[in-house]
């Protein structure tokens, strides 16, 4: 499988326009990714009534259940991306976890929702890494950062429709049936991509069509490796996605239990900062990235540091506001700031990695930042609620959570520190490039 070759034409052309369209369709798979993926969050306290089970084990479902598999899996298939053809990868994987999220609704035990999780995070493995490629195929350095911009900005619009649908179908419905409606409509969005989105030569945008060699796994590793820069990046940002992970895990279920709020209003309360904030925050990043690139390569990584280092303070008060108002006025900022890093992170990696090497380090990237982020985030984030608790009650899910914050701080001096070498690693990219 992994031999097979991606049927591309080197003579083609595309427009801006279409272009433009295939990172459309890319930008809504990326929100139905997320719906799916996100969804379960909006349930954490039925399903743990339903099945009895602790604040450390629902951090285990949202976390690790999902993201082991979504990580280990995604290095293979991001291996076949960088040799076959991305657009079918991506057209498949779509059709696993929208069949596995609907089979989530089907549950009937802990274990058998678990090991659904499971098969979500396998299909979802297939979203990203061939994405990332084929975005930075459609689209030049310099706009590269915004294109990656909007692509991650559906991260926050599919968890804004799955808080803001959550919330109603929580109140209105039981969970099986919100994993039913949102699975759903992923098996034919599958089709859009497989008939309307092209397969471009790789380096296409940069006119770099004719390297063809292929690195493994292993050279691909050594490479990346070899950057300080990279090492850097993928420490401050695993730290960074452990908080980004843990509120948008475990938000909904904070703001039911520390604030009282019901469903509905939790549900839209979550849809606006996630949507709004988040989108606005990585479309901000993401003119960032290409704006500071042409003054100098470094601060495209140090200025999104800098103002999401500056928005985690402003995620303290959020979490240990007292009264409802300051925290719904807190959470917004804070959450816009805390992914102004997003774009950095996308880009750069791919600035960093050779042609052929770029489906395969998106994966690495993912693999890292999702098992620390998304994996260990939401279990760190119960297994301390439940130590906290003992002495805090309810509330300690408050200072998990502040703790899940205080990394975030040690991730974003990290990345202040990547920005020193990053210059030197993307001009030692560059001439491997065309050795």
């Amino acid at each position: 499988m992994s031999k097979s070759t991606a049927p591309t034409d080197d003579s083609v052309q595309f427009s801006t326009g279409y272009s433009n369209y295939v990172l459309a369709v890319l930008f809504i798979v990326y929100v139905v990714n997320f719906i799916d993926r996100q969804v379960l969050s909006v349930f954490i306290g039925p399903i743990k009534e339903e099945f009895g089970a602790s604040d450390t084990q629902m951090g285990l479902l949202v976390g690790f259940a999902f993201a082991l598999l979504y990580t280990i899996a995604g290095i293979p298939i991001a291996r076949w991306a960088d040799k076959g053809s991305r657009r079918n990868i991506i057209a498949i994987g779509l059709t696993v976890w929208s069949a596995f999220t609907v089979l989530s609704g089907f549950a009937k035990s802990f274990g058998q929702l678990a090991i659904a999780r499971v098969g979500v995070g396998i299909g979802e493995a297939a979203g990203s890494p061939p994405a990332h490629s084929l975005i930075a195929d459609y689209f030049p350095v310099s706009k590269r950062g915004t294109a990656l911009a909007i692509y991650a900005a559906g991260a926050f619009v599919g968890g804004a429709i799955a808080f803001l649908c959550g919330g109603y179908l929580r109140e209105f419905f039981d969970w099986r049936t919100a994993f039913i409606v949102v699975g759903a409509p992923g098996l034919l969005i599958a089709l859009l991509v497989r008939f309307t989105v092209k397969e471009p030569p790789r380096g296409y945008s940069e006119q770099r069509t004719g390297e063809n060699a292929s690195s493994t796994l292993k050279e691909t590793l050594v490479f990346l490796c070899g950057s300080k820069a990279w090492v850097f990046m993928m420490a401050g940002y695993s730290l960074l996605s452990l908080t980004g992970y843990a509120i948008l895990m475990w938000g909904f279920e904070f703001l039911a239990r520390i604030h009282g709020m019901n469903p509905i209003s939790t549900g839209q309360l979550m849809g606006i900062v996630i949507g709004v904030g988040g989108s606005l925050g990585a479309l901000i990043g993401g003119r960032l990235v290409d704006k500071m690139s042409l003054i100098k390569v470094s601060r495209a990584v140090s200025v999104p540091a800098l103002i999401t280092l500056a928005g985690l303070p402003v995620g303290a008060v959020f979490l240990m506001s007292q009264t409802q108002t300051m925290a719904m006025w807190t959470f917004l900022p804070f959450f816009l700031m805390l992914n102004i890093y997003i774009p950095a992170m996308f880009s750069t990696n791919q600035n960093l990695a050779k042609l052929d090497m770029r489906a395969t380090a998106s994966a690495i990237m993912l693999f890292i930042v999702n098992i620390v982020g998304a994996g260990a985030g939401p279990l760190l984030v119960g297994a301390l609620s439940d130590v906290f608790a003992a002495e805090h009650g309810i509330e300690s899910i408050r200072y998990a959570l502040l703790c899940a914050v205080g990394l975030g701080v040690i991730g974003a001096l990290l990345l202040l520190y990547c920005s020193r070498y990053l210059e030197e690693d993307l001009k030692r990219a560059h001439s491997a490039a065309v050795e």
